[in-house]
């Protein structure tokens, strides 16, 4: 069966996650057809959705006036898989700490923007991340920093001792980029995983 998979589009690393999910199914033995989502409608229509980064006021603002964001936290809320990375995961959080970002409340955490620096202050991490056998190298740009995790949420990740990749039932939420990497295996633990126990015969 295939599983239809939407990268919201509105703004942010679009194509590179597209790519990402792509060889993150073909890793799990799945077929994926991808759809990059601009306007209302088809968010209802995907198993797997993916909130990418950018710039988090722009893309709260363009998700509400588009109609998107409801149907987002429905997708949430019916238990379907929502990856949302750098700028997405401040988006998908309950509190960013910034009145310009309506907040979509589906990840329980608090985020602070940028706070591990300006764009000059990229870097590369190889970080543990639960679930994984080895380390994943994490790319943060601008990245947010996750202060409190709701008790509902888990953490997968840290760094610098502070979460940075966390779980909330079918949401995985990071502070990175793993997109920009050809490992795909944060898209696969977000999505394939979960989609395989889902679909694999009672008592395995």
């Amino acid at each position: 069966m295939t599983l239809h998979a939407g990268v919201i589009a509105v703004q942010g690393d679009v194509t590179e996650h597209a790519d990402a999910i792509g060889r993150a199914g073909r890793a799990h033995g799945r077929e994926v057809a991808v759809t990059e989502i601009r306007t209302a409608g088809t968010v209802p229509d995907c198993d797997l959705l993916l909130l990418p980064g950018g710039e988090s006021t722009a893309i709260s603002r363009l998700l509400h006036s588009e109609g998107i964001a409801t149907e987002i936290v429905d997708h949430a809320e019916a238990g379907k898989p929502v990856l949302a990375t750098c700028a997405g995961l401040i988006v998908a959080a309950t509190d960013a700490g910034d009145d310009r970002v309506d907040n979509l409340g589906i990840a329980d955490v608090t985020v602070e923007r940028n706070a591990f620096g300006r764009q000059k202050d990229s870097f590369e991490a190889p970080l543990d991340v639960k679930g994984l056998d080895d380390p994943f190298p994490a790319v943060f740009i601008r990245a947010p920093r996750i202060g409190e995790v709701g008790e509902g949420a888990e953490v997968l990740a840290e760094w610098d001792g502070h979460p940075v990749a966390v779980r909330d039932g079918p949401v995985v939420a990071t502070s990175f980029h793993p997109e920009l990497t050809p490992d795909s295996r944060l898209h696969g633990l977000a999505f394939f995983e979960e989609t395989d126990r889902a679909s694999a015969p009672a008592g395995e």
